[in-house]
């Protein structure tokens, strides 16, 4: 996946500031910002939901401009707060999902089977989604996502709601999907889940990258050596005029 030079603007705001961004197969990103800082902006545009003012985003290779069908079919999101139809089992919104995506029904149903178990929502399959918990609705939507096969998982705050037991499935889970080379972008506020999981942590604020590397690299960044993820955090957010800019170097999913 790539961002080239990705531009926002309403009106005389600028959200996103030239966002130059290349996420590898294989890799678990983390983007994190204050609020307002522009994350939801930046997905919203590379998962097709708004266009950018400039710029572009490649998808796998195909242009998410001009070839959306072929980008979008790569990308599997879900957002922080699902947007579900709650008249529905979970079974019969798989069912729905699969028709959006032209997926043969038997084949979806077996995917979507295989993810409730996995996310213990097998007994509530024949039950309504409206009756459901935050956190329960939250890993229907993340079995959704992923009924395609998706290369690029795009996930908003993927472990709000969840009990610790839940958090735990959901890491591994996402472990599991990069170690078979699916890539992952990661938006979360629990910074200590983006410290744990993430190969590759990007920083945005003001609508600019501020902060772009490993853990390492972001400790070197903010002149903190041993210092952990908050402690960075805070201190680039609040000091990000005196850094360097950050900048892209790595290949591209």
């Amino acid at each position: 996946m790539v961002l080239k030079d990705i531009r926002k603007r309403y009106g005389t705001f600028e959200a996103l500031k030239g966002i130059d961004l290349a996420i590898p197969a294989g890799e678990l990103f983390g983007f994190l910002g204050p609020n307002g800082a522009g994350k939801t902006t930046l997905i919203r545009i590379l998962t097709g939901i708004i266009k950018p003012t400039a710029g572009q985003v490649t998808i796998c290779g195909a242009d998410l401009l001009t070839q959306p069908e072929a980008a979008k079919s790569r990308i599997g999101y879900v957002p922080d707060r699902p947007y579900l139809y709650e008249k529905l089992t979970p079974l019969e919104y798989f069912d729905f999902v699969a028709g959006l995506y032209a997926l043969p029904v038997e084949q979806a149903r077996q995917r979507g089977e295989e993810m409730l178990r996995r996310f213990a929502l097998w007994e509530w399959r024949e039950e309504l989604i409206e009756s459901f918990s935050h956190g329960m609705k939250q890993k229907v939507a993340m079995s959704a996502s992923l009924l395609h096969d998706p290369d690029i998982l795009v996930v908003d705050e993927p472990t709000v709601g969840l009990d610790p037991r839940s958090v735990k499935v959901v890491r591994d889970f996402f472990k599991d999907l990069v170690h078979r080379g699916k890539t992952i972008f990661l938006t979360t506020h629990t910074l200590s889940v983006a410290e744990d999981l993430c190969d590759r942590i990007g920083i945005i604020h003001h609508g600019t990258m501020v902060a772009l590397g490993t853990m390492a690299t972001l400790q070197q960044q903010a002149r903190s050596p041993g210092s952990d993820l908050e402690s960075i955090f805070l201190k680039i957010t609040e000091e990000e005029e005196e850094l360097p800019p950050a900048t892209a170097t790595s290949p591209a999913a």
